[in-house]
């Protein structure tokens, strides 16, 4: 079966106060090191930007603009992979989410689920919020057992992802999409190292984690 990864780098960084999957990481970009971990796996890797990227590709092989939602920006790199049986998606914003993980999720869908997800358990107490007044207060506290918290990459059978975009136009993750059609998500085990940058600590962080072994 073949593969594809599509790493989405399509957001404006608002939080992070500019462009964060572009900054630099050690000797890269942070997109960069994703599109190199992506390739471990996928002999074709579609880099998703936005409209004023003007950057050399992050070593991509097809560089797309996205849309205005991330759902939107995973259609356009979509486009540009007709011919995978399956389809990895990435968050350009994960740089060290590592080889295996890419192969985990991958063999998963070999195997025989429509998709596959890294996760990992919630060991936080979890207390369900609302605003009262000028204050948040609890109203419950939410069983954990069957929570997990959720990474990229994520790998699909193409057809289910392709099918799953066509009925839904947007949702915070693939895999939501996906679950939408009742297909069959399998869980995997994430990555501690696999953070997301999004504020500009996370970025030193990163740094310190890939020093440390990534």
């Amino acid at each position: 079966m073949t593969v594809a990864a599509i790493v989405v780098a399509g957001g404006q960084g608002v939080r992070f106060g500019g462009s964060k999957q572009f900054a630099p990481l050690r000797d890269d970009s942070v997109s960069a090191m994703s599109v190199r971990h992506a390739r471990s796996v996928a002999p074709l890797v579609v880099l998703v930007v936005p409209e004023d990227y003007a950057g050399d590709g992050e070593g991509a092989d097809v560089v797309v603009t996205g849309g205005a939602t991330r759902a939107a920006s995973v259609r356009a790199g979509l486009a540009q992979c007709p011919h995978a049986d399956i389809i990895v998606v990435h968050d350009a914003a994960r740089p060290l989410a590592s080889p295996a993980l890419f192969a985990a999720v991958v063999a998963a869908v070999r195997d025989g689920a429509d998709a596959a997800v890294p996760g990992l358990a919630i060991t936080d107490t979890v207390k369900r919020v609302t605003r009262r007044d000028s204050a948040t207060v609890v109203e419950s506290t939410v069983p954990r057992d069957d929570l997990v918290t959720v990474q990229t990459p994520q790998a699909f059978r193409h057809n289910v992802l392709a099918k799953a975009h066509a009925r839904a136009s947007d949702a915070t993750d693939d895999a939501a999409l996906v679950e939408a059609l009742g297909a069959r998500v399998v869980v995997i085990a994430g990555e501690l190292d696999n953070i997301k940058i999004t504020q500009p600590g996370d970025l030193e962080r990163a740094a310190a984690l890939q020093g440390s072994g990534q």
